[in-house]
Formats: C-alpha cells, sequence, structure tokens
C-alpha cells in the first residue's frame, strides 16, 4: 500500500501521522507499506520574492520544511517505519494531489485543523481543496 502523507507540523497532521502507524505500523504491515511524508510550504508573496535573493529563499523555505517534518520524522522512526521524504514550494493542496495521481498512492492520509466551514469557506481549507480535486481516496484524520 502506498500512502501520502501530507504535513504542516500542526498537531493535526501529528495525529494523522499517529494514525498511521497505529493502523499501518505493526511488524507484519512494515514490508507492504509505502509512506512519503511530504511538506508544501507555499509560495512568498512576489513583492518578497522579487527583493530576495533566490539563496535566501531556498534557505526560507528548507528552514520551514525542516520545522514541519521534523515531528513526523520522529514518530516515524521511532515506530520503525522507513518513509521517503518529499518537500516542495506551491499550492499544499494542488502539489498533493498531483503528487498522489503521479506515485500512484492508495491514500491520503491528513490531518484537518477542525476551523468549521465559514473559516475554510473564507480562507479556503487544503483539505477541502484535496477532498474535491483527488482520485486518490483521503483519510481525513480530527
Amino acid at each position: 500500500m502506498k500512502i501520502l502523507l501530507p504535513v504542516d507540523g500542526s498537531p493535526s497532521s501529528s495525529r494523522a501521522v499517529r494514525y498511521v502507524i497505529r493502523h499501518w505500523g505493526g511488524k507484519s504491515a512494515k514490508r507492504r507499506v509505502s509512506l512519503t511524508v511530504l511538506y508544501v510550504d507555499p509560495p512568498l508573496p512576489n513583492r518578497v520574492a522579487r527583493v530576495l535573493p533566490a539563496e535566501v529563499r531556498a534557505s526560507y523555505h528548507e528552514d520551514h520544511a525542516e520545522l514541519a517534518v521534523r515531528p513526523a520524522r520522529r514518530a516515524l522512526r521511532k515506530a520503525g517505519l522507513k518513509f521517503e521524504e518529499r518537500h516542495a514550494v506551491g499550492d499544499p493542496a494542488m502539489f498533493t494531489v498531483a503528487l498522489a495521481a503521479k506515485q500512484r498512492c492508495d491514500l491520503i492520509a491528513m490531518g484537518s485543523h477542525g476551523r468549521g466551514a465559514l473559516f475554510s469557506a473564507v480562507l479556503g481549507s487544503v483539505v477541502m481543496k484535496v477532498l474535491s480535486r483527488s482520485r486518490v481516496p483521503v483519510l481525513v484524520v480530527r
């Protein structure tokens, strides 16, 4: 089974990581599960990106990725699960959907912040965008 596990360093993404460990982390499952931990950092606003050198922008995104992935990395290693890490810059929902399709994943497991319908309608929700665009089944952990 191929599982894409998008994380953002939040408690909700940590709950999704724990759920995956609990359900696919047993000794017999270790050989059958293929995990990809994904962090997608939204791009900097154009007015900021234009004035920053490429090295500074890259360092900024690398620092964000490290902070976001660290809790998942620690938990998965402690559970003895092998995984691949992917970091990217772009729209988190669209990149998640595209990578799941490209890698022919069987499942996207992600955490929901649970901010409510009004907040999501105004600002948008990565989970809602993934749910509406993905052809791959999505497991939402709250």
